[in-house]
């Protein structure tokens, strides 16, 4: 691919790397339909675990390429739309993802590049990176990264990110929600990645699919009958898999369930 490269090591970690550092990995129309096929790819295939999504270069992602949205201001309304879709598919590539999606934070996020960090289903960063939701600078919106933000960090946070467009650190990322984890440096950061990936390696493959596809279904939803009933099927449903005998199996056999190596 022109502008990602793809690393996977033995266990099942495949790692997607942005590889624009001359224009600090900012999107353009190559390099979010590269995305979506990385994750489409790699969401499918059952010999990945975990996908971290990392960055080349200084930053992580300055957002939109300039010289495409240049084009896209000579966009008519539908091409626009054709457009910002392209985006959005990018986007919840990221977030429908069967595996877990770990962002690796290791430079600057700004604009569609907090929509990726906020899309990942775990962020980590270092503690001096910067945010910015810069869009109303430029007289526009982050309309697409929205439903991703507002969940991370909520909507009264996002009031006043959207609307402010001040750089935001990587300790203030962390204490609004948008980051779960901080590190002094980025040597650290990856051996909290590391130790995550361990963890999630430890977990039963279709139980983890399941859990995200259970939070996007639970969250913001009324506690009510038809939401009860939904749980009581899917953990009803879960239960009688193959996965889920090993799993109870192995526990109770005090031995390791047959997705862990080793």
């Amino acid at each position: 691919m022109n502008t990602l490269r793809i690393e996977r090591d033995a266990r099942g970690v495949a790692m997607i790397v942005l590889n624009r550092p001359e224009v600090h990995n900012a999107f353009d129309e190559v390099m979010i339909r590269e995305v979506i096929e990385s994750f489409r790819d790699l969401g499918a295939d059952d010999t990945v675990r975990v996908i971290v999504i990392a960055a080349e270069g200084k930053s992580f992602c300055a957002g939109a390429d300039l010289n495409w949205m240049k084009r896209a201001s000579e966009y008519d309304e539908d091409q626009n739309r054709e457009d910002a879709g392209e985006l959005a598919l990018m986007l919840n590539a990221i977030y429908a993802c069967p595996k877990p999606v770990i962002a690796r934070v290791h430079g600057n996020a700004f604009g569609g590049g907090v929509g990726v960090v906020a899309a990942a289903d775990i962020a980590i960063g270092v503690a001096d990176v910067l945010f910015s939701l810069s869009e109303v600078k430029l007289g526009i919106i982050p309309a697409v990264i929205s439903p991703y933000v507002i969940e991370a960090i909520g909507a009264r946070y996002a009031h006043r990110y959207f609307i402010s467009a001040e750089r935001f650190s990587g300790s203030e990322a962390y204490r609004i929600g948008l980051l779960h984890d901080l590190a002094s440096s980025v040597d650290a950061m990856d051996a909290q990645i590391a130790t995550l990936c361990t963890a999630l390696l430890a977990n039963g493959p279709k139980a983890i699919e399941s859990a995200k596809n259970l939070i996007q279904a639970v969250s913001q939803k009324s506690i009510d009958d038809e939401l009860m009933e939904d749980t009581i099927e899917r953990i009803a449903q879960i239960r009688s898999t193959s996965e889920a005998k090993e799993g109870i199996s192995a526990f109770l056999e005090k031995r390791k369930p047959n997705w862990v190596k080793g």
